[in-house]
């Protein structure tokens, strides 16, 4: 019926009906996913009313929430560059982060000086972590890193994949603080992954660690600094803070040291350290010398070392990364007016991505080391392996899973393949 018009126009209707076509499809498709959605949404209201969850409070929950295609592609997402611990420190460490820290330290010296007295943890941990988790809540403000968190957790949940357990948990525990009245569906903003407010508590620890600090009533992440910074410090406290000790210390090795002894599991009264020849940066003595530590080599040999005391760990039960303690640890220190970091970071450093560990430990198991298992993790004893193939070839043996160690694995195969 269109054969009779000119060339243009019939290209031109026709280019129409496909697109009004691919858009029906495109909407067919958005429909049924629109409806599976739906269906999965009153398949868990079973589970969330065994949780104590009324069904006016799951219905204004899930009202108009669809599937964040932005948290999928974040969810899948594989990184394919690990941050050297060196530019994790300097940008988690700025010195923005610092004057602004000391102003809030200044601005909420009276709510600090409670939450001293009630939980007993340093002010500066405190308040370093507000900073590091939520740039003192500037990022609150951020749209465009801050999201509903029941629409989030719903789309872990529903997608499936590696995160769906954890979206399920933590997306129950969210409406079980919205059944409580703490926080509106609409206030209720945090990361793709739902972790929330200024001090960034996933749904489970503010269900268990929370506190309504300023006593209005109602824990409020979002909006009271009080019970935010409360929230944090009744955290740290329940994980084993121990009031006035710090967290570790730069130390300098002598020449010669056994690194075999920078192993998380070998803790040691400091006065012992002291004994190895380990000694605090700026020579000050050790002010509690039966304290016991562990000496970590966040970039092996050549980079800083320091010993970590226990309240190091309790820093990790925050966020299980050794980057993230020791960002935590300087920081605070930094708002105290102390030194930077002395020790030089190695230039060019790049820690391993988890395919390559993986590959490391296939190198050293096909040269009979007993690495544990090829799983991308550097456990004591793929560490005890590194250390062995680094005696062997006249390296310091910190044990350090670094690319250039991965490197010379590569050479070594490939020469004996010729």
């Amino acid at each position: 019926m269109w054969f009779g018009l000119p060339g243009s126009e019939f290209w031109r209707r026709l280019a129409v009906v496909v697109g009004v076509a691919m858009m029906m499809v495109v909407s067919a498709g958005s429909a049924s996913a629109d409806r599976n959605f739906s269906q999965w949404v009153e398949e868990l209201w079973p589970e969330a009313r065994a949780k104590g969850i009324s069904e006016g409070t799951f219905r204004r929950a899930f009202d108009g929430v669809t599937p964040d295609p932005e948290v999928i592609e974040l969810a899948s997402r594989q990184p394919e560059f690990v941050r050297p611990v060196s530019d994790y420190i300097a940008s988690a460490v700025s010195d923005e982060r610092i004057e602004t820290g000391q102003e809030m330290l200044a601005r909420h010296a009276g709510v600090l000086d409670l939450i001293e007295a009630r939980y007993g943890v340093s002010r500066y941990i405190v308040v370093a972590i507000w900073g590091i988790e939520s740039s003192y809540g500037e990022v609150l403000d951020n749209k465009n890193i801050v999201r509903p968190v029941i629409r989030s957790l719903a789309t872990l949940a529903y997608q499936g994949g590696r995160r769906a357990t954890f979206g399920k948990q933590q997306l129950l525990a969210a409406l079980q603080i919205l059944e409580r009245g703490d926080v509106r569906p609409e206030q209720m903003y945090g990361s793709w992954a739902g972790a929330m407010g200024h001090t960034q508590f996933i749904p489970t620890t503010y269900n268990q660690y929370a506190v309504d600090f300023d006593g209005t009533g109602r824990r409020d992440i979002w909006n009271s600094i009080p019970d935010a910074l409360g929230s944090a410090a009744a955290y740290l406290s329940a994980r084993g803070w121990r009031t006035g000790k710090t967290w570790g210390y730069e130390v300098t090795l002598p020449e010669g040291f056994d690194f075999a002894l920078a192993d998380g599991d070998a803790r040691r009264s400091l006065s012992e350290w002291e004994r190895h020849g380990v000694r605090r940066v700026q020579g000050q003595a050790f002010p509690r010398p039966d304290d016991e530590a562990y000496l970590m080599l966040p970039a092996g040999a050549r980079g800083p070392a320091f010993l970590a005391l226990p309240n190091f760990r309790t820093i990790l039960a925050y966020n299980n990364a050794n980057s993230y303690a020791l960002a935590v640890g300087h920081l605070a220190d930094r708002l105290k007016g102390f030194n930077p970091i002395v020790g030089e970071w190695p230039e060019n450093d790049r820690p391993l991505t988890a395919a390559q560990r993986r590959e490391m430990q296939e190198h050293l198991v096909s040269r009979g080391y007993d690495t544990g298992g090829i799983d991308g993790m550097v456990g004591p004893k793929t560490r005890s392996a590194i250390r062995s193939f680094q005696s062997r070839i006249g390296l310091p043996a910190d044990g350090y899973a670094s690319y250039s160690l991965l490197q010379r694995l590569r050479n070594q195969t490939a020469s004996a393949d010729r």
